[in-house]
């Protein structure tokens, strides 16, 4: 079993940052790849970023590459998003989650989920 407990959403102008935190506990933690995923208001979970088990290889998705960064201290159990030049189109529910098997980019392949953060960025 892994626990996951996102934090650091918040209401941020457009244009600003933000740097979402999630906490895993789980003596494995090292071993997992992670990833970000979204969800607004009426649509569909989608997926942001994700992290290998050693930082080495990071995927993005379309719509944030250049603005965010995912990052992981394994000695913390911890990973990151630093979301930069938000936009209004960002704002959701902010989930972080460990992969089990399958495609990156589908949330069903990921096993365990947190609860989520929101972050809301006004025009």
């Amino acid at each position: 079993q892994v626990q996951l407990v996102e934090s650091g959403g918040g209401l941020v102008q457009a244009g600003g940052s933000l740097r979402l935190s999630c906490a895993a506990s789980g003596r494995t933690f090292s071993t997992y790849t992670m990833g970000w995923f979204r969800q607004a208001p009426g649509k569909e979970r989608e997926f942001v970023a994700a992290i290998s088990w050693s930082g080495g290889s990071r995927n993005y998705a379309d719509s944030v590459k250049g603005r965010f960064t995912v990052s992981r201290d394994n000695a913390k159990n911890t990973v990151y998003l630093d979301m930069n030049s938000l936009k209004p189109e960002d704002t959701a529910v902010y989930y972080c989650a460990v992969r089990g098997g399958g495609p990156l980019k589908q949330s069903p392949t990921y096993d365990y989920w947190g609860q989520g953060t929101q972050v809301t960025v006004s025009s």
